[in-house]
C-alpha cells in the first residue's frame, strides 16, 4: 500500500473509516530524529463516495488510482529535494588556492536593513549630486557604520573589515578620507535628513526630548582645535571634546553637536536646540535633563513657546527652608493612589513610591518642586554606604588613607582629619571615622526631586517622563563602550565631526533594530549575535552559515525581512538576500 521514495521516507495511501464514509489520504512516513517511525498527511484525496464517480466503479479501482497518485507525489518530492540540494566534491589532498577568501561576515545585513529604511542611500545621492565626486559615498558611509557596529576600529581597519563583508567595497582606502571631509561638513544636513526619513519607520515620540552631555578623550598630549583640556569623565590627562545629544521619548537619538572640551556644558544646549527647532521642526516638547543641564537660563529657554521642562533637582543644593521641607518625613502621599503617608512608619520592605510637592520659585520663574521617596531605593543606598563605611574603617586600621578624593563615592570621604597635640610633642594629624557625615548622608537615602513648569499635570506622568532619562545615559554608554567612539585618533576637526556622525548614525540604526526586536534582548546579546553571523564560502558554489540558529536569529530575520538560517545558500539566493536587506525585490 505504499511507494518508497527518497531514502529515509516513503509515500503511501492510508484510509480512515467513520460510520457513514471512508476517506483516502496520501501520507509521508519517515523516521524522526529519535529513531521512531511516524507519518504526516501530505494530501487528502477525498471520500470513497466522492471518488467513485471519476475513479471507480469499484473501491479497488479507487485504491489503484490513489496508489498511482502516491507514486507521482513521491517523484515530485524527490525532484524538489534534488533541485534544492547541491552536489559538492571535496578533495583531502587538494590545497586551497593562494589568497582564496573563505570567511565572510554577514551580520552587517541586519543594520543594513535599517540603513536603507531611513533612506541614507538617498541622502548620499543628494551629496553626490551636490559635490559631483566619483567615489561611492553611500558604500563608504554604510560600510563605516556597519564596521562600527560589528568591529569598531580605525578607518583603515574598518576598510579591511568591510573587505570581509559578503558585498565587497567598491572604493579605495584613500576615498574614505575624502568622504570624511564631506560627511563632516554636511553633518547637520545628514542629521536633519535622518530625522525626516525616520518618520517612514513610524511616528517619532518627539513630544519628550531628553538632553545630556558627555566627553571623549584623544590620544594626543597638546590642545588642538576644539580638543581642549577639560574635566573628563575618566579623569585622563588628555585633551577632550564634548558632545551634547537629544534623544526622543522612545530612546531613539535625535541630534547631536560637538563643542570644545574646556567649555561649560550648559552653553551647548542653546545652539543644538535651535537646530532642532528650525531644521527639524520640533517646536512642542518637554525638555528633560539632569540638574547639571537645568540652570535657570536653560529652564527659561524651555519655558518659552509650546515647550516645558522637567529637570532633576539636588535636594542638598536647595535653600535651607526648602531642604528642611523636603527631608521632613510628613506630608507625603503614595503615588499610586494619593493616600497620605508618614515615612517614619514605613518598613524597609515597602515597595511603594511616595511624593509631596509645593510651589517653587527660586528666582522669578514659577515652578513646582516634587520630592519622592522610595523605601526600596533607600535600602539599596544604605547597603552601598555600609560597604563603603566598612572599607573606610579598613583604611583607618591599615593606616593607608587616600590623599585625593575625586570620586564622590570614594569611601575615604567618611574619614575626617583633626590636629592632635600631645604634651611635649608637635601637633599631629589624626584620621577618624566621621560619623556625622555618615548620618548626614543617610538623611537623603531614597530621596529624589524634580522641578517642572507643568504646574497642573499629574505627578505620575511627570515622574514617568523623568524616569526615562536612563536611556540617554545608556545611549552614551553604547557609543563609548560597544561602538568604541573613544579614544579618537583623528586630528582634523571636520574629520573628527565625521567620526562622531558615524558613531551617532550607528547608534540610531542599532536603536531601531533593538526596538524592532521588542526590546527583548540586551545590547551585548544582540551585538554578540551579529558578530557571530558569519558564513563560509563552499567551493564558490554558495555559503554555509557558521553560527547557531536560535530565537534571536529568528527574530532578527523576521524584523529585517529575509532569511539566512539555511543549511546551504546558493550564490543567487545570497544575492536575493542582499537585495531584500536593502528593501529591494
Amino acid at each position: 500500500m505504499y511507494n518508497k521514495g527518497q531514502e529515509g521516507f516513503y509515500m503511501r495511501v492510508t484510509t480512515s473509516k467513520s460510520k457513514n464514509s471512508e476517506s483516502f489520504y496520501i501520507t509521508k512516513g519517515y523516521v524522526n530524529n529519535k529513531g521512531v517511525s511516524t507519518s504526516v498527511i501530505i494530501r487528502k484525496l477525498g471520500t470513497l463516495k466522492e471518488l467513485l464517480p471519476e475513479h471507480g466503479p469499484t473501491r479497488d479501482d479507487v485504491m489503484k488510482w490513489a496508489r498511482e497518485e502516491a507514486r507521482l507525489e513521491t517523484l515530485r518530492y524527490k525532484e524538489e529535494q534534488q533541485a534544492k540540494s547541491v552536489q559538492i566534491t571535496f578533495h583531502s589532498d587538494q590545497k586551497l588556492d593562494y589568497s582564496q577568501q573563505v570567511f565572510y561576515r554577514g551580520g552587517y545585513l541586519f543594520p543594513q536593513a535599517f540603513y536603507y529604511r531611513i533612506q541614507l542611500d538617498k541622502t548620499c545621492r543628494k551629496l553626490r549630486d551636490k559635490y559631483k565626486f566619483k567615489y561611492d559615498i553611500n558604500a563608504i558611509l554604510s560600510d563605516l557604520i556597519y564596521a562600527r557596529v560589528l568591529e569598531p576600529a580605525s578607518k583603515r581597519s574598518s576598510f579591511k573589515i568591510a573587505s570581509e563583508f559578503l558585498e565587497k567595497p567598491s572604493y579605495q582606502l584613500h576615498d574614505i578620507y575624502r568622504a570624511l571631509d564631506v560627511l563632516g561638513n554636511e553633518c547637520d544636513f545628514i542629521q536633519s535628513e535622518v530625522y525626516k526619513n525616520s518618520h517612514l519607520l513610524g511616528k517619532r515620540d518627539d513630544k519628550i526630548l531628553y538632553y545630556d552631555c558627555t566627553n571623549y578623550f584623544f590620544e594626543i598630549e597638546q590642545e588642538d582645535g576644539e580638543r581642549k583640556y577639560g574635566k573628563g569623565k575618566e579623569h585622563r590627562p588628555n585633551p577632550i571634546i564634548q558632545m551634547g545629544m537629544f534623544m526622543d521619548g522612545a530612546g531613539i537619538p535625535l541630534a547631536f553637536s560637538l563643542f570644545p572640551g574646556n567649555a561649560n556644558e550648559q552653553t551647548s544646549l542653546k545652539p543644538l536646540e535651535e537646530k532642532v527647532l528650525q531644521d527639524f521642526g520640533c517646536t512642542k516638547f518637554i525638555y528633560c535633563s539632569d540638574a547639571g543641564l537645568g540652570s535657570e537660563a536653560i529652564k527659561r529657554i524651555n519655558h518659552a513657546g509650546q515647550r516645558a521642562f522637567i529637570v532633576t533637582q539636588s535636594i542638598k543644593k536647595l535653600n535651607k527652608d526648602d531642604r528642611k521641607w523636603a527631608l521632613d518625613k510628613t506630608g507625603f502621599k503614595r503615588v499610586s493612589d494619593d493616600s497620605p503617608a508618614d515615612l517614619s512608619r514605613l518598613t524597609e520592605d515597602d515597595a511603594g513610591l511616595y511624593y509631596k510637592d509645593e510651589p517653587y520659585t527660586p528666582h522669578s520663574l514659577h515652578q513646582r518642586l516634587i520630592v519622592t521617596y522610595s523605601p526600596k531605593y533607600a535600602k539599596y543606598q544604605k547597603a552601598i554606604r555600609d560597604a563603603q563605611v566598612e572599607r573606610a574603617e579598613k583604611m583607618l586600621h591599615s593606616g593607608k588613607v587616600k590623599k585625593e578624593r575625586r570620586n564622590p563615592n570614594d569611601p575615604a570621604r567618611f574619614i575626617g582629619k583633626i590636629a592632635v597635640t600631645e604634651e611635649g610633642e608637635a601637633a599631629k594629624i589624626k584620621n577618624y571615622l566621621d560619623t556625622d557625615k555618615i548620618e548626614t548622608e543617610a538623611l537623603y537615602d531614597g530621596m529624589y526631586a524634580v522641578t517642572t513648569d507643568l504646574l497642573d499635570d499629574d505627578v505620575k506622568d511627570i515622574l514617568k517622563v523623568s524616569e526615562g532619562r536612563w536611556e540617554i545615559e545608556e545611549c552614551f554608554r553604547i557609543m563609548k563602550t560597544d561602538f568604541e567612539a573613544r579614544p579618537v585618533f583623528l586630528h582634523d576637526d571636520v574629520r573628527i565631526k565625521a567620526h562622531f556622525l558615524i558613531c551617532f548614525l550607528a547608534l540610531v540604526i542599532y536603536r531601531y533594530l533593538e526596538k524592532s526586536l521588542g526590546n527583548a534582548y540586551t545590547c551585548e546579546t544582540i551585538l554578540d549575535k551579529l558578530k557571530s553571523m558569519n558564513f563560509a564560502d563552499v567551493q564558490e558554489q554558495g555559503f554555509m552559515p557558521l553560527y547557531t540558529r536560535d530565537k534571536l536569529t529568528d527574530a532578527l530575520h523576521e524584523a529585517c525581512g529575509f532569511e539566512t538560517d539555511f543549511q546551504f545558500i546558493t550564490k543567487s539566493q545570497m544575492k536575493t538576500i542582499q537585495k531584500k536587506s536593502k528593501g529591494r525585490k
